[in-house]
């Protein structure tokens, strides 16, 4: 299935990205995941990042045969925080070495 983002609706904090779905045979499913704004704030996170993050957690979702709903949690978040300060840590030795071969 390929996903594609539609846009996103937001009614107080919550924010709700929308996804279609097109399957092999043409037909169209709608999926929305949701995320509370709050967290993005908590864990430093760009709402910028919003829709990568959502269609990851929407990929993820559908590849495990989970049903609705599709939402963002703070585990999401802390994971994705967490893999950006490692990838910046990596860039950081390989720079290193490279400065003092």
């Amino acid at each position: 299935m390929q996903l594609r983002y539609m846009g996103f609706d937001q009614a107080k904090n919550i924010r709700e990205y929308k996804f279609d779905g097109v399957a092999a045979d043409e037909t169209t499913k709608h999926f929305v995941v949701s995320a509370d704004l709050a967290l993005f704030f908590r864990y430093h996170v760009g709402l910028q990042e919003g829709p990568v993050l959502c269609l990851k957690k929407l990929s993820a979702d559908l590849e495990a045969l989970q049903q609705v709903p599709h939402e963002l949690t703070s585990l999401d978040l802390a994971a994705y925080v967490s893999a950006q300060a490692a990838a910046e840590a990596e860039r950081k030795t390989k720079r290193k070495r490279r400065t003092h071969q």
